[in-house]
């Protein structure tokens, strides 16, 4: 029986990741990999910005890479961010997501079986918006004020540690739970009286309808949100080879989301989100783009997401303490460094954000 080339490749990728990762069952390339993505987005077609990630679909990164395989990709945005991308993990609507910080641990404390690969978008910023007239100026001007703040989202501890650095607990300040765009609206109409929230708000401060009083931007890196790309653990484990390929289409894009050459570019491709150039301009003004957009699973970002577990549980958001160097899996990142010449590229930071003197790509402590 004759064996097409394509078919003969594949099952040899199929061999090789059986070596690479251990036995397997039969194999079978899935027919579509889904991925969803902790935002509303926006543009034709819907896409986001801030991360790697979004140089990935808007370059087609995945679906070049599977180009003749038989297996599709779709991108799913969900409104409900953090949340509803648990839910539909959850419920296996999807195969991998792009998710802030909190909300994957509040999953994998609820029980999701995920593994958390690479980091994509890290030391996001997080401000606080008034209107133009208001008397708040600063933190501390919040107390029994009522402030929009998107629940479950990795801005929302933040904003309870920026509260907590100005000497004020979440239940000082009237808290109103409002997503991105209804916070935009609620503000701009005396629905609230501040808000907190992202890159999202310069757009409404240029067009004069608010005021920034407060940004963690050259404050404490652990004033910052840190952004990821995780895959449900059994699909992990069914189709490893897929998964690498993923992997190796995001750092892909990461690399040249890190390159200062392609920056304006860069804004460029966010700005079909909706969110301007000016706006990125703004949120990565003073900043490095290979610090921002890295895919290391290094010290910092290591920490950051144990210092999140001490924070959730400390402020109830999760009921339990759940592990994390465990469910980084570094591996597949590892061979998409080598495999692309990557391997001493980007800087790694320790706990404190600080770059170490002797590059690692991957945190020790990360298997």
């Amino acid at each position: 029986m004759r064996i097409s080339r394509f078919a003969f490749l594949r099952r040899g990728a199929a061999l090789a990741a059986a070596c690479l990762f251990g036995a397997l069952p039969a194999y079978a390339a899935p027919d579509v990999i889904r991925i969803g993505i902790a935002t509303a987005g926006g543009g034709d077609p819907v896409t986001w910005g801030g991360s790697p990630g979004g140089v990935a679909q808007n370059q087609r990164l995945l679906e070049d890479e599977f180009k003749g395989s038989g297996t599709r990709i779709e991108w799913v945005f969900f409104k409900g961010a953090g949340p509803a991308v648990n839910e539909a993990l959850s419920n296996k609507q999807i195969d991998f997501a792009y998710q802030g910080d909190l909300p994957s641990l509040v999953g994998r404390a609820n029980g999701l079986n995920t593994r958390l690969l690479l980091a994509s978008g890290t030391r996001n910023n997080l401000y606080v918006v008034v209107p133009p007239k208001s008397g708040i100026h600063e933190i501390k001007d919040l107390k029994d004020r009522r402030v929009a703040i998107f629940r479950g989202t990795n801005g929302h501890l933040v904003a309870i540690n920026v509260l907590a650095a100005n000497g004020l607990a979440e239940r000082d300040i009237k808290g109103v739970h409002l997503d991105t765009g209804s916070a935009q609206a609620a503000l701009v109409s005396d629905g609230v009286d501040a808000a907190f929230g992202g890159y999202e708000w310069f757009k409404v401060r240029d067009q004069g309808l608010v005021r920034v009083v407060y940004s963690t931007q050259g404050k404490d890196p652990s004033l910052t949100r840190q952004a990821a790309l995780v895959v449900r653990g059994d699909f992990e484990q069914a189709n490893p080879a897929e998964v690498q390929r993923v992997v190796d289409a995001f750092v892909r894009a990461a690399r040249w989301a890190s390159d200062e050459n392609n920056r304006a570019a860069l804004f460029e491709i966010w700005a079909k989100s909706g969110t301007p150039v000016a706006s990125w301009q703004a949120e990565f003004d003073g900043q490095s783009l290979a610090a921002r957009n890295s895919p290391l699973l290094d010290a910092f970002v290591l920490g950051r997401y144990k210092a999140v577990v001490e924070d959730a549980l400390k402020l109830k958001l999760i009921r339990r303490s759940v592990t994390v160097d465990d469910w980084f899996e570094p591996r597949y990142l590892r061979a998409a460094l080598k495999k692309q010449g990557l391997e001493n590229y980007w800087t790694a930071y320790d706990v404190a954000g600080k770059p170490v003197v002797a590059n690692a790509s991957v945190a020790s402590s990360a298997r």
